[in-house]
């Protein structure tokens, strides 16, 4: 047996580490109905362990538990000092866990566990610890008057904050939520992804233990249309930051238009283009090796994947034949082995709509190049070997439609000015990426891009410091990262003084 499995049998034998519960109130409770939903393991198949299914009930044990907090202002009205001190607890913890936790994510998600370990739980960490030392940096300013009045513009934490969270990141993602809305001093309900929920659970008992207090992290497992729904639509929510699908973005909007007008902060979905421009002849291999990373990694189930390459006609056949070489590259297997690559899809569900998404680039007519298999089917798993298809129209689905899974389509352009277009020729505008050695062709063309992220001779979603969101379908309100995202968890106040 490989020292994988062994880890693997270890982990899940270890009943502690996957924590079935809701985290409400510092603590582990029942959920009051007592439903389950089977968290599926994506590389097997199998059953890992039934997760409580929270339902309205519960949401209003966790919010009341949060607003009590927040009016305490234990955490809330907590020195910033005295809160970043606890932060750094925080992020320290989670770094002496940090292979119990990226074992959590690669079991629960099917993500490799490599990807999990070297790169996911050191950006989470990493994270925290960078909202933790910006909190005593943050502050308001004095307006001048003019009139020999004063006016303080002070930003106060909003209150309790839901933060909804998707499956394909669920550390990283955390992360980018909880960080800033702890910073800001507000109270915090999670729902994680009915299908990854364990790793967010065991953040929540970690963030007791490093002295966050009892009712500022809590965590409700549960269905996206029950539980979500029930945060979305509670009116002791103050704002509410969704990370997942357009469609479900939406519902969110409608929950806060018939609730309390709660803040709505949305990061939808992508279809992300990578422009290839003539110029760049001479690097192909490099930006072969770029764009497939970019559109294979962690499985394809990246809201910025770039699953739409656009090159220049001269270059297609070159680009082409490299792209099918580092699609050979991209070892498909077990998420525990350390040289896995692309680990399985989430759910069967999902893999069937991947492999639907592919019958119809067939069907529509694009040429098939590499992959297009399920495989590993023995193992009872989810997995789809990385995809390409040349001949593809804009119009065809596997074009316009985010696929999430690792199916790339090639199309040509010869202008840059038809570049921008097909670049802009979608619902989306979360990111892109540009291909050139000109550096007046680079601005122009990122400029012209309608999206929230451009990353030029690189495929990037930018750092910590960057502020990260996405323009028209992909999503507004707010931003994951960057100090922005700190304000978007705050609400200005005037105060007006009349000096005598």
């Amino acid at each position: 047996m490989s020292s994988a499995a062994i880890d693997r049998r270890h982990v899940i034998n270890t009943a502690h580490r996957f924590i079935t519960a809701p985290f409400i109130d510092g603590a582990p409770v029942q959920a009051v109905s007592g439903e389950t939903v089977d968290s599926i393991n994506p590389a097997t198949g199998e059953v890992i362990a039934p997760v409580a299914a929270c339902d309205e009930q519960d949401i209003e044990v966790a919010v009341a538990s949060a607003r009590r907090a927040f009016e305490r202002g234990e955490w809330s009205n907590a020195d910033p000092a005295d809160r970043k001190a606890v932060l750094l607890r925080f992020a320290d913890l989670l770094e002496e866990h940090i292979e119990e936790l990226a074992m959590l994510d690669s079991i629960d998600a099917g993500k490799p566990i490599t990807d999990c370990r070297d790169v996911d739980l050191p950006d989470a960490i990493n994270t925290f610890r960078w909202y933790a030392e910006g909190i005593d940096k943050f502050f308001g300013r004095v307006c001048p008057t003019g009139s020999g009045n004063l006016g303080l513009i002070t930003r106060e934490p909003i209150g309790v904050v839901a933060a909804v969270l998707p499956w394909n990141f669920p550390m990283a993602t955390l992360s980018w939520k909880a960080g800033p809305a702890l910073a800001a001093g507000n109270s915090l309900i999670v729902k994680p992804a009915e299908l990854a929920p364990f790793s967010t659970l065991r953040t929540a008992e970690l963030a007791a233990e490093a002295g966050i207090p009892a009712g500022v992290f809590n965590v409700v497992p549960g269905l996206g249309h029950v539980a979500g729904r029930a945060l979305g639509r509670h009116p002791g929510v103050d704002a509410v930051t969704f990370t997942g699908s357009t469609e479900v973005g939406r519902h969110f909007l409608r929950y806060s238009a018939d609730s309390n007008l709660k803040k709505v902060i949305l990061e939808c979905g992508g279809k992300s283009p990578q422009i290839v421009m003539a110029d760049v002849a001479n690097r192909l291999d490099a930006i072969a090796e770029e764009l497939a990373g970019a559109a294979f990694w962690n499985m394809g189930e990246n809201c910025t994947c770039g699953s739409r390459i656009l090159v220049h006609a001269s270059l297609r056949d070159a680009l082409v034949e490299r792209l099918v070489a580092q699609a050979a590259t991209w070892s498909v297997g077990d998420p525990q082995d350390p040289a896995t690559k692309i680990g399985a899809l989430i759910e069967k569900a999902h893999l069937d709509k991947v492999m639907g998404y592919i019958k119809s680039g067939i069907d529509d007519g694009a040429t098939l190049v590499a992959g297009g298999h399920r495989v590993l089917e023995e193992t009872g798993g989810w997995y789809v070997e990385p995809t390409i298809f040349t001949d593809v129209r804009p119009t065809m689905a596997i074009a316009r439609e985010e696929i999430f899974g690792p199916v790339l389509s090639v199309l040509t352009f010869e202008t840059e000015e038809e570049a921008i277009a097909l670049a802009n020729d979608s619902e989306y505008g979360l990111a892109a990426s540009v291909f050139t050695r000109d550096l007046d062709a680079a601005h122009r063309i990122s400029r012209a891009v309608r999206a929230g992220t451009v990353s030029v001779n690189c495929y990037s979603e930018g750092a910590i410091t960057t502020p990260f969101g996405g323009f028209k379908s992909s999503g507004f309100g707010g931003y994951d990262k960057g100090i922005e995202a700190i304000d978007q968890y705050t609400q200005i106040k005037t105060t007006w003084f009349a000096l005598s």
